[in-house]
């Protein structure tokens, strides 16, 4: 695929589609860790690195929000080793890289069942949020903790206790009650690893996503990478059902 390399021309196509959001499933870590010889904790940290980077280039492309896949309902049956690292390397990133991302103007936020985390982590996640609420620049939604079906039940709960009549619920109704309230459906939902599933995420908001897989490790994933994908969606025609 032919390179773009002005940012600007970048940013005149992302404008010219109307990407707003792009979703990430951050898959291949731990591939790309045993493709290297490297213990898998050494492929998550990597991870870390290119979220950094594709952070970075939507700020540069001119892509307003970025949602993240960091950690599933469904992970926490990995073995109890790599979970209590996953769940330290969470905590010492959000402290490490909280500021630096407050500098730069992101915003931080989570989707996800947060009351079921240790209260420390929850402190930490609080602390991230308050500190960059009042940004205007990405908007990063780390979903953690998350599964799309139990955020549609989680909603459905609201619904419930709510006491709305049943003949008012309208799709409006459930999309307000999701952890997503408030921000525009993916446009671009991303996969690094070479899968082909959702894996339970965004199910709601994803219905009419342009769905895009790399073979890419996710910890190879750069600003060439994510400038792939924008051109691969620019070259599609969304038709929305019609």
């Amino acid at each position: 695929m032919e390179t773009l390399t002005s940012a600007e021309s970048i940013k005149d196509i992302v404008k010219d589609c109307n990407l707003q959001h792009v979703a990430i499933i951050m898959d291949g870590n731990r591939r790309w860790a045993k493709l290297h010889n490297y213990p898998s904790a050494v492929g998550h940290k990597q991870g870390v690195s290119a979220l950094k980077k594709t952070v970075q280039a939507c700020d540069d492309f001119g892509i307003k929000y970025l949602t993240v896949y960091a950690f599933s309902t469904e992970n926490w049956n990995r073995k109890q080793e790599e979970v209590d690292f996953l769940m330290d390397l969470f905590v010492q990133t959000l402290k490490n890289e909280s500021k630096e991302l407050h500098e730069k103007n992101v915003v931080i936020d989570f989707i996800g069942d947060l009351t079921k985390l240790k209260p420390a982590l929850q402190d930490v996640l609080n602390y991230s949020k308050n500190l960059t609420k009042d940004n205007s620049g990405v908007h990063l939604q780390i979903a953690f903790n998350y599964g799309g079906r139990d955020e549609i039940v989680h909603a459905v709960k609201k619904i419930i206790k709510s006491g709305i009549d049943v003949e008012n619920i309208t799709e409006d109704t459930i999309s307000n009650n999701l952890y997503t309230a408030g921000m525009p459906n993916p446009d671009l939902l991303i996969r690094t690893g070479g899968e082909k599933r959702i894996s339970n995420y965004l199910l709601w908001q994803c219905a009419y996503s342009e769905i895009y897989v790399t073979q890419t490790f996710w910890p190879e994933f750069d600003k060439q990478a994510l400038e792939d994908a924008i051109m691969e969606f620019h070259s599609r025609q969304r038709r929305f059902g019609a």
